[in-house]
C-alpha cells in the first residue's frame, strides 16, 4: 500500500498519478503497487515538478508496518529512533534533544 500527499500538484502530474492510484481526496493518491512501479513514478514525479512537496508513506517490514518519506519542503521532519518513526512539528538541535 502507498499513500501519496502531494502540495502544489500540476495537472499533468495528477493526472499521471491518477493512473496508478485513486485519488480519494484532492492530492491525496492511495494505491497497491508493486516497488518498482512505485520508484519509477515518484521518479517521474521528481524529475518533472520540481516545485512541489511529497510525503509518502508506504508499507514496510518494521514494527509499525510503513515508512515516511518526504521529498520538496515539508513542514514538518521525521525521525527514526530504535525503528519508530516519529513526526517533529518543531526542530531541535540536536544537542538540545532530550533523548
Amino acid at each position: 500500500m502507498t499513500v501519496l500527499v502531494a502540495n502544489d500538484t500540476p495537472p499533468a502530474i495528477r493526472g499521471m498519478l491518477k493512473r496508478w492510484f485513486v485519488e480519494p481526496k484532492p492530492n491525496v493518491f492511495v494505491g497497491s503497487v508493486n516497488r518498482r512501479t512505485r520508484d519509477r513514478v515518484l521518479d517521474y514525479v521528481k524529475r518533472n515538478a520540481e516545485g512541489m512537496s511529497l510525503l509518502i508513506l508506504t508499507t514496510e517490514p518494521n514494527c509499525q508496518g510503513f515508512k515516511i518519506q518526504r521529498w520538496g519542503e515539508p513542514d514538518r521532519r521525521d525521525i527514526e529512533i530504535s525503528g519508530l518513526w516519529l513526526v517533529a512539528e518543531e526542530w531541535v538541535d540536536e544537542e538540545k534533544r532530550p533523548f
